[in-house]
């Protein structure tokens, strides 16, 4: 039997991994390294457990039984973190010396959060909001600090900060735009969403830099600097800043590597034998940190590892929802337009809804709504078919229902 090897046990490795089993449970002989102490879980659902919507035993996905259960071989923790590929001999060897065969490999080691490039980067009390070991840690914190501070107005750093709040801490969101998620907003849709997190009690410092993060004689974060001079007194500093592809391990294995590592339209890497999925990886000139297009190249890796051969992974574009307890956002494509698009607006300030379409030649090519989301699924889908939307444009902003 074939040896498959699969290195990192989060969302996109293992959503290839149960495409494989559903079309051909008994090709391979299965080994997956994963560098956390547990089995598969929902990295997605980690904000939920932050704000106490959920326990952290609802959010597992594979326990051990279910490795058991379908004959896969699971080595989980630190010491079992792959640090090395011999492709030549196609072999992988972690941390303690553990070996493992393969005559296929998959690479899903995910990505690193970005640290900010500050003096004093280095104390005590910052972490990122990646893992369930953060998640504990900002738990931790929530039952003997007072005042954590958020850098990034992001989908992430978003959740993390409402997390924070519901745990009783004050919390402040330093962002370096004006516009709160600005990469998933406009400014209209941003001025809402901040609007409504303020009544929630979250405090914003936006357009700022910070200068310095200043600690305590124990080098913990005591104080951060920011460059208007201001200061914030702070137990805790979450990073939110984004993210950047895992690609030691195969870069050192001598795989080829721009951003990511680079693999083509059936998610191959230069080595034939190697394939990859996830957050790690680069393909077209695009990285990716949310999950929809993971687990589309999950499908379509999962079809070429068992030997049907004839999926290829395109690029669509991907929609934003924000997972804040009561708040409703959306936003999809090129929701800013050019000079050659048509724009559609509604505006109710009244019930905090706010809708915006942007057409060019008859067709929807990007959307953001907010407070009212119920037609996003019917955008989505007008947008990817590319459908023509002229004899419905009169009631497309009113949505579905008028049409």
């Amino acid at each position: 039997m074939a040896k498959l090897v699969i290195i990192g046990n989060g969302m996109a490795g293992m959503r290839t991994l149960e495409e494989i089993l559903k079309s051909a449970p008994n090709q391979y002989d299965i080994t997956v390294f994963g560098s956390e102490p547990h089995g598969n879980y929902n990295r997605i659902m980690l904000s939920s457990v932050l704000s106490g919507e959920k326990a952290l035993d609802e959010i597992f996905i594979n326990d051990q039984a279910w490795y058991d259960q379908h004959n896969i071989t699971l080595y989980s923790g630190a010491s079992k973190t792959v640090t090395r590929i011999d492709r030549q001999n196609r072999k992988v060897y972690t941390q303690d010396g553990t070996v493992a065969d393969y005559d296929r490999l998959l690479i899903s080691t995910g990505s690193k959060p970005v640290i900010a490039n500050v003096p004093g980067n280095h104390l005590a009390g910052i972490i990122s909001f990646r893992d369930i070991a953060d998640v504990n840690k900002m738990l931790d914190y929530s039952q003997h600090h007072k005042n954590a501070v958020v850098l990034g107005g992001g989908l992430l750093g978003l959740e993390a900060a409402n997390g924070l709040a519901l745990r009783g801490m004050r919390v402040t969101v330093i962002h370096n735009n004006a516009v709160l998620l600005n990469r998933q907003m406009d400014t209209a849709a941003g001025t809402l969403l901040q609007k409504e997190l303020e009544s929630k009690g979250l405090n914003f410092k936006m357009a700022s830099q910070v200068e310095q993060l200043l600690g305590d004689e124990k080098e913990h974060i005591k104080t951060i600097r920011l460059t208007d001079g201001s200061e914030l007194d702070c137990d805790l500093l979450v990073m939110a800043i984004g993210v950047k592809p895992n690609k030691a391990l195969a870069k050192a294995a001598g795989l080829y590597c721009e951003q990511g590592i680079i693999v083509n339209d059936t998610l191959q890497t230069y080595d034939p034998r190697v394939y990859a999925v996830g957050e790690c990886i680069q393909h077209r000139g695009q990285t990716f940190g949310l999950v929809a297009p993971l687990f589309e190249q999950a499908k379509v890796c999962a079809n070429h590892l068992t030997g049907h051969g004839v999926a290829q992974y395109l690029t669509l574009p991907t929609a934003t929802k924000l997972k804040v307890t009561g708040i409703q956002v959306f936003s999809i494509g090129n929701f800013m337009g050019d000079e050659t698009s048509e724009t559609l607006q509604f505006t109710d300030t009244a019930l905090g809804i706010y809708k915006k379409l942007v057409i060019k030649a008859n067709k929807l090519i990007g959307a953001v709504l907010y407070g009212d989301t119920q037609d996003s699924y019917w955008y989505q889908e007008l947008l990817e078919k590319e459908q023509s939307i002229t004899p419905i444009r009169d009631q497309l902003i009113f949505g579905k229902a008028y049409v």
